[in-house]
């Protein structure tokens, strides 16, 4: 499987964003999309989600009997602050989520089960969502769309203000879930990039550009990526 973009372009007044991207990505893979603060990260997932209209461009998902325009039930979103209804328990919350959509859920399982892949602890399951932690309403972010299992699944900086026990415990998990769909993870740090991805591209002047990955310990590798987003941020201030 493969989801492509056509043609995607987006402006905000008189500055281009995003300029004519065509780009395919595999399935099977997590892409890590780098980029500075401002590069366009977020405006590229908007569009692809349609949050945003985009000024042209099309998103299609090509498997072997053919290709075809992507749909709502396509895309997975993980944003960087989490949005839960905090007025709801985790357990009611995943009720729900599972109640409502249980007819395009495959394999579905106990509650619990879904609560255990994401290491929350018994006594924090029945606890309202507004006294979560960031990293534990990011996991049940997470969790609902590993649940919906969708073709695409966006990841907007969603590691960035996690303790470094949560971020390793994402960061499997996103490894284990990768196979058949895929991730794309935006970030802006590139060690966090280099860690977990399997392909590395930049958004740079509005435009896509894989950058080759041969060695994560080569430091040629990770200076071609320095200069690339130092060309990025010398011309936004122009």
């Amino acid at each position: 499987m493969q989801f492509i973009i056509e043609n995607l372009s987006k402006k905000f007044g008189s500055k281009e964003v995003l300029k004519q991207i065509d780009f395919s990505f595999e399935s099977g893979k997590i892409y890590g999309l780098l980029g500075r603060n401002g590069a366009g990260k977020t405006t590229l997932f908007n569009c692809v989600n349609r949050d945003l209209k985009a000024d042209s461009g099309s998103f299609y998902i090509a498997e072997e009997d053919g290709k075809r325009e992507i749909i709502p039930e396509d895309i997975g979103y993980v944003l960087s602050t989490p949005t839960v209804p905090e007025f709801l328990t985790g357990r009611e919350f995943l009720k729900f989520f599972v109640d409502i959509n249980q007819k395009s859920i495959e394999g579905l399982r106990p509650l619990d089960e879904y609560f255990e892949m994401m290491n929350l602890a018994l006594e924090d399951r029945d606890r309202l969502l507004k006294d979560y932690s960031h990293g534990m309403k990011n996991k049940m972010q997470m969790l609902i769309n590993i649940i919906a299992s969708p073709n695409v699944l966006l990841l907007d900086e969603p590691l960035t203000s996690l303790d470094v026990v949560v971020a390793e415990e994402m960061k499997q998990l996103l490894r284990q879930q990768k196979e058949g769909r895929v991730i794309i993870f935006s970030t802006h740090i590139m060690e966090l990039a280099l860690d977990l991805c399997d392909e590395i591209v930049i958004l740079n002047h509005g435009e896509l550009e894989v950058v080759d990955k041969e060695n994560l310990d080569n430091q040629e590798f990770k200076d071609k990526i320095i200069r690339a987003l130092r060309e990025e941020e010398n011309a936004s201030d122009i």
